[in-house]
């Protein structure tokens, strides 16, 4: 048993890299706490990761989809985006969807990833395979960056404080970045459609 200590705040992709750089050196993950991840031997490369943003979902979509990605011969592991230690926390995300708005501690709050593990088969790994899905993941993931782009942006004009630009200036990275992508998307989709 192999036990490492990692915290990626946000930063999905670099998370995915690197349980996808154990997994090649031999570990297959098999548990995940706030920040810790625990792995057993396996063969180099036996497995593969993505990692999937949840935090948007209602608690009852969320089980749903773990359970729909189980039913297809994945190992699912829910992972936290923050470093909250409260017990009873209730959060407000005004971006989710309808049910998602309110996340607590029996719905998706410290549970807003979720680690998806796939025996590698030589076949691709993708939970998103269909343009539209794929963009609207994108949407998803640039919703929250978007609103606290908004809100720090209308504190920084509304007291005339430069450190809230400051923050609005970081969450904009973010959101540009997913918007830049949605743009790549878009055209990708229409030249498939000719």
């Amino acid at each position: 048993m192999k036990r490492k200590y990692r915290f990626f705040a946000g930063f999905l992709t670099a998370q995915e890299r690197w349980l996808n750089r154990m997994a090649q050196q031999g570990f297959r993950l098999v548990r995940t706490a706030k920040l810790l991840y625990e792995f057993e031997e396996c063969r180099p490369g036996q497995v593969c990761y993505r990692m999937e943003f949840i935090g948007r979902k209602s608690g009852q979509n969320a089980s749903r989809y773990r359970a729909f990605l189980e039913d297809m011969g994945y190992r699912t592991f829910y992972k936290n985006i923050n470093l909250n230690y409260s017990v009873g926390k209730v959060t407000l995300r005004p971006w989710a969807q309808q049910g998602g708005r309110i996340a607590t501690n029996a719905t998706t709050y410290n549970r807003e990833l979720l680690i998806v593990e796939k025996e590698n088969d030589g076949t691709p790994f993708e939970l998103h395979t269909t343009y539209e899905d794929r963009m609207q993941y994108c949407r998803d993931l640039r919703a929250p960056w978007l609103f606290l782009f908004a809100m720090t942006a209308v504190f920084s004009l509304t007291m005339r404080a430069w450190q809230w630009g400051v923050f609005a200036a970081f969450f904009l990275i973010p959101t540009a970045l997913y918007q830049i992508e949605l743009i790549r998307l878009g055209k990708e989709a229409k030249t498939k459609e000719w």
